[in-house]
């Protein structure tokens, strides 16, 4: 039976019962051969160590060295290259422990703005191989080529190793593709090769490959849940294959239910155009632990406005607001609230965000502090909360007009009362919340 075969590097293509080691056009070594190579058509697209890369595409003396890409000393690590990664540095690993394990990393504190114009960039690209796109983050993305053989003239595997040509070729970064019959199989896929990876999960092998795989490989089992299932005599998938359905949903409910199909490698979700962004979220790593109401609110505060001006750049409200802390010893707390009423208002957002902070005052020292709005809509240009409650409605207008006046004149222009006195050394003059409307009115 012949294999399907094609080359990474100049995209020659065939079929033969023992695909050759190199390629008979190029001579590269880098093919893919794959009994279901030309057949598959979910793909899971991930940039490889994407801030990383950036910055070496950017400064060509940063090649060859370890790279960090993180905050100060206090922060945590974004990402690093795969150079810092040989050492044991990991993305979200405290930076002293960073600085520690790789002394001689460069480390750049991220440039958002330069990161998510590379991302659009490569978007773009993405847009033009299919329509069916389903971000995950800002550089990872599932797709659906089904149907796009008579478009693009080639099978999905050869469309999307001309892309991730292109993407090398043309924006500078690294690409690793995932290819199978199911978003949970292409996401494993795309970790297979890492980096410039090109690895496929057909289904014939499906069982056979996840058997000997250890449970935590299934998305959604984090460490506490992998250390339960361990003490209930589970470690690999394969016995999860092996177990009764119905007694993996006795002991762990709807959660049980997941682990039998995912273990048999089911997964029936879609790849969903409507499901870019599920949530949007603002924090931030303080200098010195914080542990009293005053200072944490403060931050919450600033997080808030944040969050509120990410939110109206994209058009966008929410009902659910998180409130994530995270204590002196790297303890994770996450606290929600469901809103009556969907929002993108910064003083909603920390009112809610408040109430929840409130209840963790118990003299725990924190690190971090942060605020989600998930439950996402478009907005209509009003908060619905505006037409039932009087007093959200004069918030709102005093907000969008200290908005206006932050347009025109700049940020700092408009500060709120809170944040004016927890900054008595702004050398700007700042007028309150209180005053925007009447310096809106002067400036129309």
């Amino acid at each position: 039976m012949a294999t399907d075969w094609f080359c990474r590097d100049c995209l020659t293509s065939g079929a033969a019962e023992h695909p050759p080691g190199r390629c008979p056009s190029c001579g590269s070594p880098r093919l893919r051969s794959h009994d279901e190579l030309f057949s598959l058509s979910i793909a899971h697209v991930d940039c490889d160590a994407f801030y990383a890369s950036v910055e070496k595409r950017d400064d060509p003396s940063l090649q060859g060295k370890p790279l960090i890409i993180g905050g100060g000393q206090r922060g945590v690590v974004s990402t690093c290259c795969y150079i810092a990664r040989q050492s044991g540095v990991r993305s979200a690993m405290p930076m002293f422990k960073a600085r520690e394990l790789c002394p001689e990393a460069v480390i750049i504190k991220p440039n958002m703005a330069k990161y998510v114009e590379v991302s659009r960039q490569i978007r773009r690209h993405m847009d033009a191989l299919t329509p069916l796109v389903e971000p995950i983050s800002i550089d990872e993305a599932f797709l659906d080529m089904t149907g796009t053989e008579r478009v693009h003239k080639a099978p999905p595997a050869l469309s999307l190793a001309r892309f991730a040509r292109t993407i090398e070729q043309d924006i500078g970064v690294t690409i690793s593709v995932g290819l199978s019959h199911n978003k949970f199989l292409a996401k494993v896929a795309s970790d297979l090769d890492k980096p410039r990876g090109f690895a496929v999960i057909g289904v014939a092998e499906t069982l056979e490959f996840l058997a000997p795989k250890p449970i935590s490989l299934i998305y959604g089992v984090g460490k506490v849940f992998s250390e339960t299932l361990k003490k209930d005599g589970y470690h690999t998938i394969g016995q999860l294959q092996q177990e009764d359905p119905t007694r993996l949903m006795r002991l762990y409910g709807e959660s049980g239910a997941r682990l039998a199909r995912l273990s048999q490698g089911q997964d029936s979700r879609r790849v969903s155009i409507d499901g870019e962004m599920k949530t949007v979220s603002s924090e931030t790593t303080f200098f010195r632990d914080l542990a009293s109401l005053d200072e944490l609110s403060t931050e919450l505060l600033k997080c808030s406005e944040r969050l509120s001006e990410r939110l109206k750049a994209k058009g966008l409200v929410g009902d659910t607001v998180t409130l994530k802390l995270k204590t002196a010893g790297f303890k994770l707390r996450t606290r929600a609230r469901h809103l009556m009423m969907p929002t993108q208002l910064a003083n909603v957002l920390y009112e809610a965000g408040l109430s929840l902070l409130q209840r963790e005052i118990d003299g725990t020292p924190f690190r971090l502090i942060g605020i989600g709005v998930s439950g996402l809509d478009a907005a209509d240009g009003s908060d619905p909360g505006d037409l039932l409650e009087p007093q959200v409605a004069r918030k709102a207008a005093a907000e969008r007009a200290m908005d206006k006046v932050r347009t025109r004149f700049g940020r700092t222009a408009v500060v709120r009362g809170k944040l004016y006195t927890a900054r008595p050394d702004t050398p700007s003059a700042p007028v309150s919340e209180e005053e925007a409307d009447d310096l809106e009115g002067k400036t129309r």
